[in-house]
This record gives C-alpha cells, sequence and structure tokens, in this order.
C-alpha cells in the first residue's frame, strides 16, 4: 500500500515537472520566433513588394527608394545621433571632416527633443549672423522642426553654395525668436587659430601661449604641432588651450591632441559598448610630454562637446591641465561610421566614453575645475573678436564697444599661469611645484 502511495506521487511529480518544462520550452520557442530575423524579412519583403505593386503612386518606385527610407526609419528609432547616410549624404561627412563643406557652419544637434545649436563654426555664415550655443531652430524655410529629425534638419539646412535658407531661432535665454536669411556658403576651417584668429602664434612678455582649437579635423593635430612648435621657440612659459565653441570631431584627433601634453603610456579615454569590439582603451603613444609638464589651462564652455570634453577630461583627470569656464555640451556617445558596400554607410552609436577616471561624459559634460560664467554679451563681443571682419561690420559706437570689451575667462586663465609661473620662479628649487616628475596640481 505505502509503496503505490509512493509510486504515485513520484509519477504525479514527474507529469507535473513534464507538463511544466513542455510549457517554458513552447514559450521559450514562441518567443525564439518571434525575434528571429526569417520572418520578420519575410514580412518585410511581402510588404515592400505589395507597395511596389499596388501603392497608387508607386509606379515609379524603386527597389533602393524603398529600402533606403526603411534603413532610414530603422535608425531614427534608436537615438538622435544614428543614422542611415545615402552616398551623397556619406560624401558630405567625409568633407566635414576634412575641413570644407557646404552649407551655414551650424552644429547641431538634439537635446530635450529640439534641434539645438552646438556652436555655430567660425568664418561661417551662421556665425557671422550671431547665431549662438543653445538657441534653438524652430523652423527652417517655414517648415516647423517640431517633428523633424536631426538627420532631415541636416539635409534642409545643406545646400548649393549661394542658396537661401531661412531659419528661426528660439533664444531659451531670453524667449525672444529672430528670424534669420541666410546665403548658403562653401566652409573652409582653419582648425588651429592664434589669439587674433590668424595662425601667426605671438607671444608677449608674459610668455603665455595662446592656441584654440576651432575644431578636430583630419589636421588638427599637426596644425597643433606647427603652433606649439613656434611658441616653443619663443620660449613659452604657460599655455592657455581654448575648446570653446569646439562642436568635437574625430576621436583620434582628440587623443593625438592629448598624447603631446602626456608621458608615454597614460590613460587617455575609454570606449564601452555592448559588442567587445567596441570596448576600448586609449593610451597616450607620442613622444611624450612636449611641454615637460609645462602649466597648461583649458578653456570650455557650453559649445565644447565631443571630441572637445575627450580632452578636458583626461587633462583634468591626469591632473595635466587646469580646465577653467563652464560646464560642457554632454555629448559623449561614440557613433560607428559602417560603410557599405554601395556607398552609403551607417552611423551607429555603438558605445560611450569615459575619462581616465571612468567618469561618463555623455548628458553629462565636463565641469571645471574653475567655473567663471560668461553673458551673453561677454561671448557674443568675443565670438566677434575671432571672426574675420567681425569688428568692421559694426559701426564706430558698437565696434569700440567690443574693441574695448575684456574676456573674463581667458583674462582669469592669463592671471592664473601668471600666478603659477611667478610663484614657480620664486620658489626654491627643491620646492618647484614643477619639478621634474611631478604633476601640476591646482585645486
Amino acid at each position: 500500500m505505502k509503496r503505490r502511495l509512493l509510486y504515485g506521487v513520484v509519477i504525479t511529480v514527474l507529469t507535473f515537472n513534464l507538463v511544466i518544462g513542455a510549457r517554458i520550452y513552447l514559450s521559450t520557442a514562441q518567443a525564439a520566433d518571434k525575434d528571429s530575423a526569417y520572418p520578420s524579412l519575410e514580412l518585410f519583403s511581402y510588404v515592400m513588394e505589395k507597395v511596389r505593386k499596388d501603392y497608387v503612386d508607386g509606379q515609379n518606385l524603386k527597389y533602393q527608394d524603398l529600402v533606403y527610407a526603411a534603413l532610414k526609419g530603422m535608425l531614427n528609432t534608436l537615438d538622435p545621433h544614428s543614422e542611415f547616410m545615402e552616398p551623397e549624404k556619406y560624401k558630405e561627412l567625409q568633407s566635414d571632416t576634412q575641413g570644407a563643406f557646404g552649407g551655414l557652419g551650424i552644429v547641431i544637434w538634439m537635446k530635450d527633443n529640439f534641434i539645438t545649436v552646438v556652436s555655430p563654426m567660425e568664418d561661417s555664415p551662421g556665425f557671422k549672423a550671431g547665431i549662438m550655443t543653445g538657441d534653438r531652430i524652430i523652423k527652417i524655410d517655414g517648415k516647423s522642426t517640431e517633428k523633424m529629425s536631426l538627420q532631415d534638419a541636416v539635409k534642409n539646412l545643406r545646400g548649393e553654395p549661394g542658396s537661401d535658407v531661412k531659419i528661426s531661432i528660439l533664444r531659451p535665454s531670453s524667449s525672444q525668436v529672430k528670424d534669420y536669411n541666410l546665403a548658403r556658403a562653401v566652409i573652409n576651417i582653419d582648425m588651429v587659430k592664434d589669439i587674433n584668429g590668424q595662425k601667426e602664434f605671438p607671444i608677449g612678455d608674459n610668455k603665455i601661449g595662446y592656441i584654440r582649437l576651432v575644431q578636430f579635423g583630419e589636421k588638427t593635430s599637426a596644425d597643433l604641432e606647427t603652433a606649439l612648435d613656434k611658441l616653443k621657440q619663443e620660449h613659452m612659459q604657460g599655455l592657455i588651450l581654448d575648446l570653446r565653441w569646439n562642436p568635437g570631431g574625430l576621436l583620434d584627433q582628440a587623443v593625438d591632441v592629448c598624447e603631446k601634453f602626456l608621458p608615454r603610456g597614460n590613460l587617455v579615454v575609454t570606449t564601452e559598448g555592448r559588442n567587445p569590439s567596441q570596448t576600448l582603451t586609449r593610451k597616450a603613444k607620442g613622444r611624450g610630454d612636449e611641454l615637460h609638464n609645462m602649466p597648461i589651462v583649458v578653456l570650455v564652455n557650453l559649445g565644447s562637446a565631443s571630441a572637445s570634453e575627450i580632452v578636458a577630461g583626461c587633462l583634468q583627470d591626469t591632473k595635466r591641465a587646469i580646465i577653467l569656464g563652464e560646464k560642457t555640451f554632454g555629448k559623449g556617445s561614440v557613433q560607428s561610421i559602417l560603410p557599405l558596400s554601395d556607398g552609403s554607410a551607417l552611423r551607429l552609436t555603438t558605445a560611450k566614453y569615459y575619462t581616465p577616471s571612468h567618469k561618463v561624459i555623455h548628458e553629462v559634460g565636463i565641469t571645471p575645475d574653475i567655473v567663471v560664467p560668461m553673458t551673453e554679451e561677454d561671448e557674443r563681443d568675443v565670438q566677434l573678436k575671432h571672426t574675420p571682419g567681425g569688428i568692421q561690420s559694426l559701426d564706430d559706437k558698437e565696434r569700440e564697444r567690443v574693441l574695448s570689451a575684456r574676456d573674463p575667462q581667458l583674462d582669469r586663465a592669463m592671471d592664473l599661469l601668471k600666478g603659477i609661473t611667478l610663484f614657480t620662479q620664486r620658489a626654491p628649487a627643491g620646492e618647484k611645484m614643477l619639478a621634474k616628475g611631478e604633476k601640476m596640481a591646482v585645486k
């Protein structure tokens, strides 16, 4: 009797486990089947063929047009930074990094669901018109950008040099809306400039050098090397590296710039993504610190983004420079460019940047060691001074005011470096702040 009862219990438990196991297997198999590529591709092919055959205006539809449209839609659902680029758009991207392209010279990004100006590129129509970092583009040629993707906004802003485009700007700080009629132009950019917007790199009696990086293009590192050589020949004792309104650019160039100020082997930046191939560590491989621990101040503001934030974050974490200014933009995701066989390409967000101390940059930004705010008027005056012909475009009264206006962030950086240099020169040899083997650390 007991044995029969025991057998009955065992059989009941086994049956129960079998039923539960079968249900789990079936549900897992169904879930896997739902997420399988083949049924989805079959559905896609069916819909595409149906559109070509039955769409009322589909007599001229081509398979490539439909596939391109589907790829654009797919990438647009991921994040504001991923996109499918047709061959023409991919060529435009390549032109951007090489330093010449046609358009308004406005770097834009999607922020808080608004098409937002990261930075107007110097010498461009947008820059000369007075468009500023943080401005929101609410209309392009009378069309609202409320539901416009970042890629469509770029496409609408680009065009043949000499052609006109009308944009409406909302400035959040004042809630004012202003319309601009701008003529597109071929934008040629010098990536590295001196304090006068030239490439001469003079140095004053204080022996403090100044270099402004406009963007991180293919020649930025080489041009920076030339500028440093000129300043070292003038016996430079301190350097101001200005990254304000620099919207970023190429990661390799950001790493190369950092290498000029760091010992070999120093960590510059890490990227972390889902694919193990996207988790990379970038270390300095250059000739070592070319300035031999000379004090450096890096200027940043809201217009400093992407590669600019990598440089600022690296030099801050390694205590190689003092970061001064205002909090940066916070664009720290990695977009990999994946060329395709027909000349098109994918720009796909594949990872995020982290500083040497593993601080995330994306949507956080870099907080300066020394915060020095600037008013909109201050920023406008500084940008006018940077613009070739900007001062000459003003009336006499306004020109005199702008010429006498100060740059609070640059002034503070100059004073800081003067103090460091003076203290170093007066300190006893054994107590010098920048003795060999030490790193500058000012708090």
